[in-house]
């Protein structure tokens, strides 16, 4: 943040009408101490009942002199203006006891999506086709047991759109049937790739599943991206209740934000949750520097820059990281490492959170540089690596998609076809996944993960067991739909 607003202007003290400042609160009647307290100096509040959390809005000279921190307006080196604190405020003495955390003051979003971009074929056998995506992470057994998405809706929160032309043809040219994804709120206009690799690479798992596309884009226009994230998180779980998610765009890195900031993204998702929903997101392609900055911003690679894309550090989220993959002419898989590419600066993303403490299910993993028992990511992985991906059709011309932007679709269109297999054989949808992830990687009867051992990127290496390259490692689906039934049924949530 301070790099940020050391490469932009500073236009002075704010004359925004409306600054806004997320809170976290410490019980139900916290909210009337806040409101109260907010009326008294000119601001105001918006909280619901039986939320964890509100938002604190008014004038920018109003919030500065209640929170006692200045607030300036800036213009980034691109142009865009927007408000923010050099400073983190603290909770008000009136406040203790009922504010339990703040949020930033800042109504710029540093967003991006994941990806590294695609490269074109130079032969037409290049790329993982549908057949040998399933055989590469063992989930043929599924899909010729009939489990190929019927009745399930995968949901892609995307900042990009997609051309129904680029969608036929990848579906005439598989042996595939046609599909047309639902669109919530308009399809965005920018087309860059990543929503068509997306739908592809599910409806290459998943080719009966419903795929529905919600433009996110709205979320980071202006301020509120995450209180706007967490409504829009409300608003897809009301209307497809059960889907799994899929996630390829970055909301900022943890060192924009706080913990409070994320509060209203973190109960919403754990709303989704109860109802059967998993979530996945992409842990970046940044090789664990996803606090660096854009094009314009000055410094080159370092310390400050390690970290967590914001929302994918989320312990309900399923953080997917990326490797490199092998396999044999028909897509058997043969090996895997972590993927990076140096010269390009691209690489899986993965590292220890600053915002949230280590979940139970990951308190017996022990990683060298994490000293604070801290939410450790990615989870879990998936091919990545651009060389190496999936074949996929964008402009009409076939292309190679990569990123973990690719990972994550591979992951919740797997994770379709294990809702689909465990629901047959007397189980239910798994909603959050990690829990039971890591339950499966401590002791099953079959082996539900390829463990990765080689490679890493900019900041750390692959080995042995869980990693802050890949994770747990990549699916041997088949095997794993098994061990999460065992799980079921052995009563374990």
């Amino acid at each position: 943040m301070a790099a940020l607003l050391a490469d932009s202007a500073d236009l002075g003290p704010s004359a925004a009408g409306d600054v806004q400042l997320t809170v976290t609160l410490a019980d139900a009647s916290a909210a009337d101490a806040l409101t109260a307290w907010a009326g008294a100096r000119g601001l105001w509040v918006r909280a619901r009942p039986g939320d964890g959390w509100a938002v604190v809005e008014g004038a920018a000279a109003d919030v500065a002199r209640a929170f006692g921190v200045p607030v300036h307006d800036y213009r980034a080196p691109k142009g865009r203006v927007f408000y923010a604190s050099p400073e983190q405020p603290v909770t008000p003495p009136e406040l203790r006891g009922a504010v339990t955390g703040l949020g930033r003051i800042m109504s710029y979003t540093p967003h991006r999506t994941k990806s590294p971009g695609f490269l074109p074929l130079d032969v037409p056998k290049g790329g993982l086709t549908p057949q040998g995506l399933l055989d590469a992470y063992n989930a043929t057994p599924l899909a010729d047991a009939g489990f190929t998405g019927k009745g399930a809706t995968i949901v892609f929160f995307a900042f990009d759109g997609v051309d129904q032309d680029d969608l036929d043809l990848f579906a005439d040219t598989s042996g595939l049937p046609r599909f047309t994804p639902d669109v919530v709120g308009d399809m965005p206009e920018e087309r860059h790739g990543e929503t068509a690799m997306d739908l592809q690479v599910a409806h290459a798992i998943a080719p009966d599943a419903r795929l529905v596309v919600v433009n996110a884009r709205p979320t980071v226009d202006g301020d509120g991206a995450y209180e706007k994230l967490g409504r829009l998180f409300e608003s897809v779980n009301r209307d497809y209740p059960g889907a799994v998610w899929s996630l390829s765009i970055g909301w900022g890195c943890e060192a924009f934000v706080t913990a409070a900031d994320l509060a209203p993204v973190e109960a919403a998702l754990a709303a989704a949750q109860r109802r059967g929903t998993s979530a996945f997101d992409a842990s970046g392609d940044t090789a664990g520097l996803e606090c660096k900055g854009g094009d314009q911003w000055s410094a080159p690679p370092g310390p400050d820059d390690i970290g967590l894309d914001a929302v994918a550090s989320l312990p309900a989220i399923t953080s997917v990281g990326g490797t490199t993959l092998s396999t044999g002419k028909n897509g058997q898989w043969l090996a895997e490492h972590a993927w990076v590419d140096s010269p390009l600066s691209q690489g899986t993303s993965g590292g220890v959170s600053t915002l949230f403490e280590r979940p139970a299910w990951q308190k017996r993993l022990t990683v060298e540089r994490d000293t604070a028992g801290r939410r450790l990511a990615p989870d879990v992985s998936a091919v990545a690596d651009p060389f190496t991906g999936v074949r996929f059709v964008f402009g009409q011309r076939d292309v190679m998609g990569g990123g973990t932007s690719q990972s994550a679709p591979i992951w919740a269109a797997l994770t379709v076809l294990m809702n689909q297999y465990l629901v047959a054989n007397g189980g239910r949808q798994l909603g959050n996944l990690n829990p039971l992830l890591y339950r499966v990687a401590a002791g099953s009867r079959l082996p539900g993960f390829r463990d990765v051992r080689r490679g890493g990127n900019a900041v750390d290496l692959a080995d042995s067991g869980y990693d802050l390259a890949t994770g747990l490692g990549t699916p041997n689906t088949y095997n794993l739909a098994q061990n999460l039934l065992d799980l079921q049924r052995a009563g374990v949530r």
